[in-house]
């Protein structure tokens, strides 16, 4: 019996959006780089698959979860965060030679050294490896990310010294240590970097020492030095003429004239407590917008000069020093 002209028609029809939608399903699932893929399966393998569920390899993996692609269809971004995993970072990361963020952070139980294999990595601008369970050094190694403009390796369990090596990395905007296990004293070479930093933060270490006069040539928003060993004379991190926004130098040894001290006039934040710093608090404060201060825990005295917000942040600021006086503290004998 003869099929009917329509009934054909609508056969034919079918068969080639059927065909159609097939060829798209397969152009999609390919888009990805075969070695893009393969590395992520292999960095998948390594720690723990239950946690990588849209990681299928029967689909494209520039719609994986936490994975960006560029117009190219290479993966450039990797975001691996908030969750549990067993075991270190995978060498494989390293095979993602396209990368430019690599994100691995608020990670449980990732333990081991950061892998020589990320050196592979040359296109790579931002490193996070943050609120883990790693070990080991800062390596020496980062210094061959020559693009690398952002690092961070806080809030792990890094021990040894910070590589005088990274001041190689010379378009380094973003440098921030802070709460490791790092010992011994800041390398001088840190104060050639050239570029405008965000924040250079070094907080919450066992650094000691005195801080490198070469630091004051530093372009910095904000600079944490707090909670470290640190002796000796900071003012040079203080320059009138810079744009600096936030100093954090708490908790330390630190002892010199604040006197004789000339602040931005863009500071907004100033820590210096807990430390043995001496003479007068400068009448220059009273010109800056200085919603966050505090200068307790030192060896000040002489009366608080009157003006600006100082006498509205409270006595808290002004707290166990030598023989400080004047509002919002007892007034002067």
């Amino acid at each position: 019996m003869a099929i009917p002209t329509s009934v054909s028609s609508s056969f034919l029809l079918i068969l080639l959006l059927v065909s159609s939608l097939l060829s798209l399903s397969l152009s999609a699932s390919s888009r990805c780089h075969p070695d893009d893929k393969r590395a992520l399966l292999a960095i998948k393998k390594s720690l723990n698959p239950q946690n990588f569920a849209s990681w299928n390899p029967r689909t494209d993996c520039c719609g994986w979860d936490d994975v960006i692609c560029d117009a190219d269809d290479q993966v450039v971004r990797l975001y691996i965060r908030y969750t549990t995993m067993i075991g270190s970072i995978p060498a494989a990361v390293g095979d993602l030679r396209y990368l430019e963020i690599l994100d691995f952070s608020y990670i449980n139980n990732l333990t081991g050294s950061i892998p020589y294999s990320i050196t592979k990595l040359q296109n790579l601008k931002s490193l996070t490896i943050s609120r883990t369970s790693v070990t080991g050094p800062v390596p020496e190694f980062l210094s061959q990310l020559k693009n690398l403009e952002s690092l961070d390796l806080s809030f792990n369990e890094l021990s040894g010294p910070i590589p005088a090596s990274l001041a190689d990395l010379t378009k380094l905007g973003y440098l921030v240590l802070r709460v490791n296990k790092l010992t011994g004293t800041i390398p001088d070479s840190l104060g050639r970097f050239k570029s405008n930093f965000t924040t250079f933060d070094l907080s919450h270490n066992e650094l000691s020492g005195t801080i490198p006069k070469s630091l004051g040539g530093l372009n910095f928003q904000g600079i944490g030095l707090s909670d470290n060993n640190l002796v000796g004379d900071a003012s040079m991190l203080f320059r009138e003429n810079s744009d600096a926004l936030w100093y954090d130098l708490s908790r330390n040894q630190l002892d010199f004239d604040l006197s004789k001290v000339r602040f931005p006039k863009t500071t907004s934040s100033l820590d210096l407590s807990h430390n043995r710093i001496r003479g007068s608090i400068p009448k220059q404060l009273t010109e800056l917008s200085v919603a966050e201060l505090d200068l307790s825990y030192n060896r000040l005295c002489g009366e608080i000069p009157i003006g600006g917000n100082l006498q509205t942040l409270g006595s808290g600021p002004f707290y166990h020093n030598k023989c400080l006086c004047g509002s919002p503290l007892p007034k002067c004998k």
